[in-house]
């Protein structure tokens, strides 16, 4: 079976979660695949060949892409960090990131107003290297708490 997930970090929480669970996925017989953004999962999927065992985890504004080719979508709302920031809660987040560069964040005009789960989730996905960067910390956190959101924990299934 593959996973097609949209990126590189997708696949690395997928791993740390199977990594924990002791599971062999390669054993299993299964591969997750970073397909380079959502938009290429049609092409992805028609270089497989019709009788691959795809399955797919997505971001909710690409859901409908990958529903367009796949029957077992597995979808995180909004997205694989806004999943672990409510698995864990802002507050233990909180903890876990450069308070100093998130502070900066929210002292911006625009951040003022919105939840401390909204400031977290826009901190980590302002800059390119914040999600490759906290997306580990994040799970792992989530993992010691036996806190896994169910959309990453299904796409795992069997």
């Amino acid at each position: 079976m593959v996973i097609a997930v949209e990126g590189t970090s997708d696949r690395t929480v997928l791993e740390a979660i199977a990594r924990r669970a002791e599971r062999d996925l390669e054993a299993e017989g299964i591969e997750i695949v970073p397909i380079g953004g959502a938009h290429a999962i049609r092409r992805f999927v028609a270089g497989l060949g019709s009788d691959a065992r795809v399955r797919g985890l997505c971001d909710a504004n690409e859901a409908h892409l990958f529903r367009r080719v796949l029957d077992d979508v597995f979808v995180c709302s909004p997205d694989l960090e806004g999943e672990l920031i409510r698995a864990l809660g802002a507050e233990r987040v909180l903890e876990l990131v450069d308070r100093r560069s998130f502070r900066t964040l929210q002292l911006q005009p625009a951040q003022r107003n919105r939840s401390l789960e909204a400031q977290l989730h826009r901190w980590i996905r302002s800059i390119s290297d914040r999600s490759p960067r906290y997306l580990p910390l994040l799970v792992e956190a989530a993992l010691d708490l036996d806190r896994v959101p169910e959309p990453l924990e299904q796409v795992l299934c069997t």
